[in-house]
């Protein structure tokens, strides 16, 4: 049996960073061990530039997610005017900037990816050299040290986030556990409200078969979402392990 801490995230606009190249910025579908990572830090109260704040984290939690809509892809297209790097000119402030002689400006083209009416299910569990506890990541969703938000500042939560501890032998029977509706009386208003598909995903690390104990169906990849330094932006790999069930195939 192992306890675990689940909760629940909905937003009608979310963002969860995948490798950014040029002046694309795209998001997955569900959020990342990093997404989760830093919603955590965040509740806590860890800053970025907290490096032994954030190993702690990243050390202590292993994470698993049950995507049950990935919402609809939204893209917003920006356009930004900075000017030209100048020898021994410095901009202190955006109105510096924006003062600069109209032949020294540049415009800057870029697209930001987002995730609409996305409904997300997320359990955390320790490993053996964690250093908090469950307790102390619930009580701090329930009360959160810095505001929270679902991958961008723009995209806070939309609902609450109902955090509680389960034991269970099995990490499905937790992902699967129910939450009161978003909208509507029952599962069905909600599912109906936001068009919930058929089938959810299931993401998770550990091993093959560590959701319930069936390795059929599971696919898995190295994914780049291990935060090693927040102040410097790096990452390192992990395995994920994933599958898909359909609505006839849940219990």
């Amino acid at each position: 049996m192992t306890e675990y801490l689940v909760f629940r995230l909905y937003a009608p606009l979310a963002s969860w960073g995948e490798a950014a190249v040029g002046e694309s910025r795209p998001t997955a579908t569900y959020p990342g061990r990093s997404a989760i990572i830093g919603l955590l830090g965040a509740a806590l109260g860890v800053r970025r530039d907290d490096d032994e704040g954030q190993r702690q984290l990243r050390d202590s939690l292993a994470i698993a997610i049950k995507q049950r809509s990935p919402g609809s892809l939204m893209r917003d297209y920006h356009t930004v005017q900075v000017p030209a790097s100048q020898a021994k000119v410095t901009y202190r402030t955006r109105r510096d900037e924006l003062s600069a002689p109209r032949r020294v400006i540049n415009t800057i083209l870029s697209s930001r990816d987002y995730r609409c009416d996305g409904l997300w299910t997320v359990a955390v569990w320790l490993t053996p050299q964690a250093e908090l506890t469950l307790e102390q990541l619930e009580q701090a969703l329930k009360a959160p040290h810095f505001p929270l938000y679902l991958g961008r500042k723009s995209c806070p939560p939309a609902a609450p986030l109902a955090p509680r501890r389960e034991v269970s032998a099995l990490l499905r029977d937790v992902l699967d556990s129910g939450f009161p509706p978003l909208c509507g009386k029952d599962e069905g208003d909600e599912s109906r409200a936001l068009r919930l598909p058929e089938s959810a995903l299931y993401a998770w690390e550990g091993a093959t078969d560590a959701l319930d104990g069936n390795g059929q169906g599971v696919e898995s990849s190295e994914v780049w979402d291990m935060p090693l330094n927040r102040r410097r932006w790096q990452f390192g790999p992990r395995v994920e392990y994933r599958r898909v069930v359909r609505a006839r195939e849940e219990r």
